[in-house]
């Protein structure tokens, strides 16, 4: 019997008995109540520009969020106003290009960061996000000496603030090409350089699925490194559901088993027109 034939006959069956055939997995209604508490869930607030942030923000605590991503100053107070937190700040202006991997960038980046890192742990916000920058042909371990040096001072305010400053590893094969921090090994031995507690990397699911699969292997090897998660369709960076390579429910569970505390955020952008039915369900699908 061929493959096809089989699975016809088995789906036949099913509405035999009065059963459906296994359908697409459809967004649960729930709240903070209903989630099982394993994961604190996030949202990028760039994925879902198009909707009010003060809308955002009450739709995010209907489906049980602990707080909003990558937000910036100006817009701390709307997601605190609402009793959710800022769990990745960013400052008022920034650049994925331009960072700390070019020294010519230090005294402008130690200003900017120097100051949000103050601001951040006044608002009790934990998490605050930045750049390598692009290579722009400068090699890999000079890369790293650069961002060290740039970091350094700022890493020492973050452990007297209790703050943690969080470079995000992004691919340079897709979306960011030459982005410097683009691959696991290299921000683990810039972490390593700067030799500070409150410098961690920021590991995006999507962009390391891209850059290097093994994502969970990635993740019970390096976990000491990640201080914080992103989420994201493969390929298209779209809805994490049937649609795409990954499997979410298992690295999720593989996050838990380190043991980890922080926050995991979807930056997935969303295809369907119901964007908030489809966070809900990336929720449903992470919340083991």
């Amino acid at each position: 019997m061929k493959r096809k034939e089989a699975i016809g006959l088995m789906s036949a069956g099913l509405v035999g008995l009065g059963l459906k055939s296994p359908s697409k997995q459809v967004a649960p209604s729930f709240g903070a109540a209903s989630l099982k508490g394993n994961i604190n869930h996030s949202a990028c607030r760039w994925c879902y520009s198009d909707i009010p942030l003060e809308k955002l923000c009450d739709q995010a605590i209907e489906i049980g969020l602990a707080g909003i991503d990558l937000l910036k100053p100006s817009e701390w107070q709307t997601a605190t106003s609402r009793k959710l937190k800022t769990t990745m700040a960013n400052p008022e202006e920034f650049s994925l290009t331009d960072g700390f991997n070019n020294p010519s960038l230090h005294s402008k980046l130690q200003k900017t960061y120097a100051e949000v890192i103050d601001k951040a742990a006044d608002a009790g916000i934990e998490n605050v996000i930045c750049f390598s920058g692009n290579t722009n042909s400068l090699d890999s371990q000079k890369g790293i000496d650069n961002c060290a040096r740039g970091l350094e001072s700022l890493a020492k305010q973050a452990e007297k603030r209790d703050v943690l400053i969080v470079m995000e590893l992004l691919n340079s094969k897709v979306d960011h090409k030459d982005y410097q921090c683009d691959n696991t090994p290299w921000g683990v031995a810039l972490c390593d350089k700067v030799g500070s507690p409150n410098f961690k990397l920021l590991y995006d699911i999507y962009h390391m699925q891209i850059m290097e699969g093994d994502v969970i292997a990635t993740i019970q090897k390096y976990n000491q490194y990640f201080g914080h998660y992103h989420t994201g369709g493969v390929p298209g960076r779209n809805e994490i559901d049937e649609t795409q390579e990954l499997y979410y429910p298992a690295i999720m569970k593989a996050i838990i088993a380190t043991g980890y505390k922080g926050y995991v955020a979807q930056e997935f952008i969303p295809k369907n027109e119901d964007k908030i039915a489809s966070l809900k369900a990336a929720v449903s699908i992470c919340d083991v």
